[in-house]
């Protein structure tokens, strides 16, 4: 299915974005990157259904309904890794597949913490119970509202590694503010700027399954090549 969003967006009488055409690329990832303050986390908010407190003129298509990650862990500080995995399954009411979620817990590193509390766990461990819970959620759409952005620089390319092998065939909305970020993982780089969206070539074909090193040349130009066009 086709997630798209086409519209402009107000805060009160004031423009938050210009008219956009928005199309994530299908199975693929799509980074939407711009400075703070130009509708970024609103665009996704309204792909995923939530509350934005802006004014919107458009329309929004979407796989209903969607995986979102934030850049907030948002982990239940009473719940082991175990538990906070199986959320959103058991605040529905449905059976919790145990042996699956132990099975991405292992996947993101954590075998031996499945019991631990939130409290007991570093920043990167949390983001990657974070990334388990999401992929528990099985879309096959998945947004990602800046997840890695408070962590330091390593922790934040292992976890763009590891989301790019787990979240491999997924349609997947990046919006982040970072352009090596982007440039490691974009199949599609779309600039968000108050006159609206400029498309930027990514670089040759990553494997799908695989971030872009971050010391490729190739990427070195592009985030070179973002940061002056944010500064634009």
């Amino acid at each position: 299915m086709t997630v798209s969003l086409r519209g402009q967006a107000w805060v009160g009488d004031q423009v938050l974005f210009a008219p956009v055409d928005l199309v994530l690329l299908p199975g693929g990832w799509t980074c939407l990157l711009g400075p703070s303050g130009v509708g970024k986390s609103t665009i996704l908010r309204l792909i995923a259904g939530l509350e934005t407190g802006v004014r919107f003129q458009g329309q929004v298509t979407r796989a209903d309904p969607v995986a979102l990650m934030a850049q907030d862990a948002g982990l239940i500080g009473w719940l082991d890794v175990l538990g906070n995995v199986t959320l959103g399954a058991r605040l529905r009411g449905q059976a919790v597949d145990q042996a699956h979620a132990l099975d991405l817990i292992a996947a993101v590193g954590l075998a031996d913490r499945a019991t631990y509390l939130p409290a007991n766990l570093s920043g990167g461990q949390r983001q990657r119970v974070a990334l388990a819970r999401t992929l528990y959620e099985d879309r096959p759409v998945v947004l990602l509202d800046e997840p890695f952005s408070a962590l330091d620089a390593r922790t934040r390319a292992q976890m763009q590694d590891l989301s790019a092998r787990l979240l491999a065939g997924r349609t997947v909305l990046l919006v982040t503010h970072d352009p090596p970020e982007a440039a490691r993982l974009g199949d599609r780089i779309l600039l968000l700027h108050e006159t609206g969206l400029t498309a930027w070539d990514a670089p040759a074909p990553r494997a799908p399954d695989a971030a872009r090193p971050f010391d490729a040349p190739e990427v070195l130009a592009l985030q070179a090549d973002l940061m002056r066009g944010m500064m634009a």
